[in-house]
């Protein structure tokens, strides 16, 4: 059934402190808003300063909102951040191993009808250990490469790879967004990325290659009109952060000179897609094994998802590293320099954990609560909304994922475990809400393709709102089951 607060939730009336909060709370956003949107700040520091200002106008003592903003930091970074770390090493060996060049290399290979299919599969093995902004970077010139040898549209073939990257951006653990609002709500992991793939799927067939049709129809580009190589740089990331490739996957995603061999198709799909399998099983043994099962606490163990992407690093450092003829001293100097990127979207999660833990504190989250309660508001479109009020003023996916998270948590007591997957999800697809001109992603597809910004709207901001539309459609019907 649809997950609705009831008024056991809530039990105490609506008074005047309730109206100050969620006022104080709409001023905080606001401020946050402007100081990245008009500031140009970092959304680090905005975080940061508009949780201080809610403390203070929520009524929190003053003594205790940097407890308070300390506590939320350190409860979110205290397990997202390693899964981020880890997954930003997987990226890394990933990429200067040559993997990503050979899923790429053996997928192509067929008819040309059936390229626009394959360019979403492709975005979909690869992005799972990506960030969106370098695995956008890895995949143009594969999509250019393709429209060359197809003579097909950029569109037709860019518009099904940008959407599997950004489901998985907004859909997928060990994504940062999909991560932080796990960690704000206590949901399972594995619980949310089998869920996750349910939602993705018909998000990817939708806005991917059936979209695909229409914005090859919309904006009629081949080759000649958009980049021909691309190469990382300093590029900011989807969220605005400025962190440059966020996963530490290397310059364009070019096998590393020093690399005396590539990894075998099969060896990297076994590689990318262990720490998913884990994941599920132990999903799986959570739902239909016994606890008291001789198997049950093994599975728990390896599915966790930090023993899962720690057990995947390692294996990556063996088919990513020394089969591929890097030395362990190369190996060691690519996993610091995997860390070095991410650093950027640390701090944003870390300090969103902070900025809800003041709402929470503060009492905007019970504020809420009643409101929901009042109005009977499902719980799932209520996340789905704030996400997407966030997502347009500021851009940003993993600011609109962590805020509306927090904001939501109170209504999130007593769900099942399903269910607080779904919220998740349900405040993922509000998060990927159309993106325009204050979104980095928005101007990387730009310069990329060599859109204009008309064109940039037609297809990526409408392709980004097909997937947050049905995602939550898709979320909608699946709690009716679960």
């Amino acid at each position: 059934m649809l997950p609705v607060a009831s008024d056991s939730d809530i039990n105490a009336p609506w008074n005047g402190h309730d109206t100050r909060v969620l006022v104080v709370a709409a001023i905080g956003i606001a401020i946050i808003v402007l100081l990245i949107v008009w500031m140009k700040m970092h959304a680090f520091l905005a975080l940061t300063i508009g949780s201080l200002f809610v403390g203070l106008a929520s009524g929190i003592a003053a003594g205790a909102i940097t407890k308070s903003y300390e506590n939320g930091v350190g409860g979110v970074l205290g397990y997202v951040g390693v899964l981020i770390a880890l997954g930003a090493m997987l990226g890394k060996l990933l990429a200067d191993s040559g993997g990503a060049d050979q899923v790429v290399s053996t997928l192509l290979r067929g008819r040309p009808a059936t390229l626009p299919w394959k360019m979403a599969l492709i975005a979909g093995i690869i992005g799972i250990p990506m960030f969106f902004e370098i695995g956008l970077v890895l995949l143009i010139p594969v999509v250019m490469l393709a429209v060359r040898r197809s003579g097909q549209r950029a569109m037709l073939l860019g518009i099904p790879a940008l959407a599997g990257l950004s489901v998985l951006h907004g859909f997928i653990p060990p994504h940062p967004g999909p991560l932080a609002a796990i960690g704000i709500l206590n949901a399972n992991v594995g619980i949310t990325l089998a869920l996750g793939f349910v939602v993705a799927v018909p998000c990817v067939v939708v806005a991917g290659p059936l979209f695909g049709r229409i914005a090859a129809r919309m904006v009629p580009i081949g080759a000649s009109g958009a980049a021909l190589a691309v190469t990382s740089g300093s590029t900011a990331g989807p969220d605005g952060a400025g962190s440059g490739s966020s996963d530490g996957a290397g310059s364009g995603g070019a096998q590393d000179p020093t690399a005396t061999a590539t990894p075998t198709f099969g060896w990297t799909l076994v590689t990318i897609l262990s720490p998913v399998v884990l994941m599920l099983v132990k999903a799986a043994s959570d739902i239909w094994m016994s606890p008291k099962a001789a198997a049950y606490p093994a599975l728990q163990f390896i599915g966790d998802p930090v023993v899962a992407l720690l057990i995947a690093v390692l294996l990556a450092m063996v088919t990513f590293g020394t089969k591929v003829g890097f030395t362990l001293p190369v190996l060691g100097g690519k996993i610091g320099e995997s860390l070095l990127p991410i650093v950027g979207v640390l701090m944003i999660v870390g300090a969103g954990g902070g900025f809800k833990q003041v709402l929470v504190d503060g009492g905007t989250g019970d504020a809420i609560a009643k409101i929901a309660v009042s109005a009977h508001l499902s719980v799932l479109v209520l996340g789905w909304i704030v996400a997407v009020l966030i997502r347009l003023a500021t851009g940003s996916a993993t600011v609109a994922t962590v805020t509306a998270a927090g904001i939501v948590t109170p209504l999130a007591a007593g769900l099942s475990p399903a269910q607080l997957s779904l919220l998740v999800l349900a405040i993922g697809a509000g998060s990927l809400f159309f993106s325009h001109v204050n979104d980095a992603g928005f101007w990387l597809v730009k310069e990329y393709f060599g859109l204009s910004v008309g064109q940039t709207i037609k297809t990526w901001s409408v392709m980004e709102t097909v997937i947050s539309v049905l995602g939550v459609l898709v979320v909608l019907l699946l709690s009716v089951f679960v």
